[in-house]
């Protein structure tokens, strides 16, 4: 019977398994450790050898402690070691791939579809806020007509945008606003024009540019509008006077007297104006004058005596000053209302100044009237689509004076030049952004004037002035225009042509 010896107790503790022929000596190092060569045990032993066996076994195992330690300790660092060995390893939880991916292609499936919903939230947020721009858009272009045509209590209108500054060109190009594409609350808006545009609230002010200067067109507040013109205007007269008496048809006893006079005069005048306050302008005017006349005079008496006179002169006319004031506000389609006063001065070379030879036949030219004169005026613009039509009507009052000098062999007293009566109407229409016309007619009534001539008094006759009237405007830019204005004469004692041009400037 083979005996094997109990083993010390130090191999005990240090050994916890033993597995013969290459099985695992640790349970932890089972895996890792490589088992010793197989160590045969034969079943009779003696006590000798059964010591010396075990020795081999143990120096076996000390060699092979090192290696298992080496093993041990990336393990000791991931987890710790159970304080139980017999504690069973927890094991993974294992889970279907298949199933894992399914859950994962589903989520994706759903994060897609939620992506494409929101990308399509955002098209329509931004076709609805390019739809509610244009309607703003055209919202304020209905805004800004309503206050240039019909304007209310709220937003009244002000002419005086409209004075020396042409168009405003942040407007032209929003003359007709689209509709832009896109639903608007769940109702898709369509892609042309819908309905009439909004009319150009430029117009109104480009017909205004192309109204008659002082037709009531007011400067803005706080700012100033230099207004150079140049006016040239022909004028030409042919008279038959008879003094005597007439027998019969045909036949006539005293003298006949024949005139003709051609007068040329150009007129360069420098205004400015500056708006005091939103409603009321002052104005003032210097003219330069340059006169040319070419006077012919037939007497037929006992001999034919012809006569002809070349005269010319230039200096500074009558000075002016003006006051404009609007009077209301207006609503809807009625008119704006625009009071004035202007007061002219005898700065220019009065008729009964000039030199005059022994017979009382003036050598030189007027450049004034030689009489103050006060003028109150009332004027309407009245804006009726497309066309904005104006007209006034003042009163000139001329201040009579005594002249007391003596012309000829005759003493002049008193002089009460006769006072006038002016009015106008027309209409302005623009046919684009830049250019526009007016057309209109404005007709002088000048009662005759008093003269005291020595111990008599001597009226003359009332005079009528009446001119048609064509003006252009074109808008060169936004503070600077060109305005053209054509008079032609329609009465017997009215100029035959008249020419103006003006530039005015807004500072």
């Amino acid at each position: 019977m083979t005996f094997i010896p109990p083993l010390p107790k130090s191999c005990l503790v240090t050994i916890p398994a033993i597995v013969i022929a290459g099985t695992a000596i640790d349970a932890e190092a089972a895996t890792t450790v490589t088992a010793p060569d197989p160590v045969p045990v034969s079943k009779d032993l003696s006590p000798d050898e059964a010591k010396a066996e075990t020795a081999r076994i143990m120096a076996r195992l000390q060699a092979l402690k090192p290696q298992a330690k080496r093993q041990e300790e990336p393990k000791q660092s991931a987890r710790p070691v159970a304080a139980d060995s017999r504690r069973p390893t927890p094991q993974p939880e294992v889970r279907d791939v298949g199933t894992d991916n399914a859950d994962i292609l589903g989520a994706l499936t759903a994060i897609r579809a939620e992506l494409a919903e929101q990308k399509k939230l955002i098209a329509d947020q931004r076709a609805l806020i390019q739809t509610q721009n244009s309607k703003i858009r055209q919202l304020e272009l209905r805004d800004d007509l309503i206050r240039a045509a019909a304007p209310s209590v709220e937003s009244p209108f002000r002419l005086s945008r409209m004075r020396g500054a042409g168009i405003q060109q942040d407007l032209l190009a929003e003359a007709a606003v689209q509709s832009g594409p896109g639903p608007d609350a769940d109702v898709p808006l369509p892609e042309s024009p819908v309905g009439e545009a909004p009319p150009q609230a430029t117009n109104i002010e480009q017909k205004v540019e192309a109204v008659p200067e002082g037709q009531g067109v007011l400067t803005p507040q706080g700012q100033f509008v230099l207004d150079p013109s140049i006016e040239y205007t022909r004028s030409s007269t042919n008279r038959l006077v008879f003094r005597g008496i007439e027998l019969i048809p045909g036949i006539q006893i005293g003298a006949i007297e024949a005139s003709d006079a051609d007068r040329d005069t150009v007129i360069g005048t420098f205004a400015m104006r500056y708006g005091l306050t939103r409603r009321l302008e002052i104005e003032g005017r210097i003219p330069l004058l340059y006169r040319k006349d070419r006077i012919q005079v037939v007497q037929q008496r006992e001999d034919q005596i012809v006569r002809e006179i070349g005269l010319n002169a230039t200096d500074i006319g009558d000075a002016e000053f003006s006051l404009r004031y609007q009077l209301n506000t207006p609503k809807a389609q009625n008119p704006i209302w625009v009071a004035g006063l202007r007061v002219k001065t005898d700065t220019g070379v009065s008729p009964y100044e000039v030199p005059f030879d022994e017979f009382g036949v003036a050598t030189g030219l007027a450049t004034g009237s030689g009489f103050w004169g006060i003028q109150p005026s009332i004027s309407f613009l009245l804006p009726s689509d497309p066309v904005v039509i104006y007209g006034g009507l003042g009163y000139l009052w001329n201040i009579e004076r005594d002249i007391d000098r003596i012309v000829g062999d005759v003493l002049v007293g008193n002089v009460d030049p006769g006072d006038a009566i002016n009015a106008s109407v027309g209409f302005g229409f623009a046919l684009n952004p830049r250019f526009s016309f007016s057309l209109g007619y404005r007709h002088n009534y000048i009662f005759s004037t008093r003269t005291e001539l020595g111990d008599t008094v001597q009226n003359s006759n009332d005079i009528q002035v009446g001119s048609f009237n064509f003006g252009m405007s074109y808008r060169l830019s936004r503070r600077q225009s060109l305005n053209l204005g054509f008079q032609f004469g329609v009465t017997e004692d009215a100029p035959d042509v008249g020419i103006t041009m003006r530039i005015p400037f807004r500072f």
